[in-house]
């Protein structure tokens, strides 16, 4: 592993910080040569003529034949930051030669890396799940009739900052009453109204891995009845689907997302719905969304990723079946616009699941528990 740098810099760091000297880079960084920037393109150049296979993912206007009036940056321009003197047609010389046959495709292989995590990538993704599962108990009680959504989000990203978390992974989606029933709303600009219920979906990221959490709570504490109804069915199904999340099953994502249809029909149906078996309301209206994607260094990490393979054990999935019923005659009354998601992070296991955003209160016991403050908040 050749890693190329900068180096130090005594003028330049007094401006911009410090920087890793060719000393200390193999240590820090466990390469085995540290060489300067200046030289990547030549060494990238002489590499490539001895190896049969070169996996490097160029961006596709690189690719493409250009009219030599034409000056865009190259990749390599980029990544040595214009600090080289190479002229321009060496940097062209060099793409010319990733571009032949033995070129193969990086990213697919990167892609099933990363699918796996290893045990310390799952304690800073456990990390992450507590920092935000934290801020959003301490949300479920920061809340009050009358506030504006977007102070709930204000609170959620200061509650991950105050934890130690560098940014959030996502702009939140903090969705009052009807406003839930739009899946990405991030609008954040109504008042939360007394009988409403709040769905906030918003994790932060923390040393690079992301977190992504959703709950749904009652602005005033307490659930009513249909607000009970439905959200018990929701986390019925969610627990149930969250068991088959191990390797043992032989589940793929898509196989999850078809039970969970079956699943909350028979719930729905339950509590006064009337949904057919078939493929119907439910998938087209009330549930559109797929139930799960793979999460860590990236918020959705489904590029290349094969959602009708089986699951593997080190994988981490979020598990989030939602509820979003408008106001139409073939749904019961009293469920109109209602929207309800229950969003958690899980990581595959051999034979048992773990929760990794167990911190966030799910329980309706808990959650009403949180947003009347008569549970503990602290961090653990």
């Amino acid at each position: 592993m050749y890693l190329f740098c900068r180096g130090k810099d005594s003028e330049k760091e007094k401006w911009d910080g410090a920087r890793t000297g060719y000393l200390e880079a193999p240590q820090i960084f466990q390469a085995d040569v540290a060489r300067s920037i200046d030289e990547f393109p030549s060494h990238l150049k002489s590499m490539a003529a001895l190896h049969s296979n070169i996996y490097v993912d160029l961006p596709p206007t690189l690719l493409r034949r250009r009219p030599s009036r034409m000056t865009p940056k190259s990749l390599l321009k980029v990544l040595t930051g214009d600090v080289s003197p190479t002229p321009q047609t060496e940097y062209d010389s060099i793409i010319d030669s990733l571009g032949q046959s033995n070129r193969q495709s990086l990213a697919p292989e990167v892609a099933r890396l990363r699918g796996i995590k290893s045990l310390a990538e799952q304690k800073v993704l456990r990390a992450a799940a507590d920092i935000s599962g934290l801020a959003h108990a301490k949300t479920m009680r920061f809340t009050d009739v009358g506030m504006y959504e977007g102070a709930l989000a204000a609170h959620l990203e200061y509650m991950c900052a105050l934890q130690g978390a560098q940014r959030m992974a996502y702009v939140p989606v903090v969705a009052s009453g009807a406003n839930a029933l739009i899946i990405h709303y991030t609008s954040n600009n109504q008042r939360v109204r007394d009988g409403e219920i709040v769905l906030i979906d918003g994790g932060c990221e923390y040393n690079g891995y992301a977190s992504d959490i959703t709950r749904s709570f009652p602005v005033s504490g307490t659930f009513t009845s249909p607000q009970k109804d439905l959200y018990s069915a929701i986390l019925s199904a969610q627990k149930t689907l969250i068991s088959l999340c191990t390797e043992a099953t032989g589940l793929s994502l898509m196989d999850l997302h078809r039970r969970s249809c079956e699943l909350l029909r028979i719930e729905l149906n339950q509590i006064g719905f009337n949904l057919k078996s078939s493929y119907g309301d439910l998938e087209r209206i009330l549930y559109p969304h797929l139930l799960s994607h793979p999460i860590g260094i990236d918020l959705h990490e489904s590029t290349y990723f094969d959602r009708n393979a089986p699951l593997q054990a080190g994988m981490v999935l979020t598990i989030e079946p939602g509820i979003y019923v408008p106001p139409l005659p073939i749904f019961p009354r009293e469920f109109h616009n209602i929207g309800m998601r229950i969003e958690d992070e899980v990581l595959v296991g051999k034979e048992h699941p773990t929760v990794l955003s167990v911190s966030a209160p799910k329980e309706i016991a808990d959650i009403e528990g949180a947003c009347q403050g008569l549970i503990g908040l602290e961090p653990y």
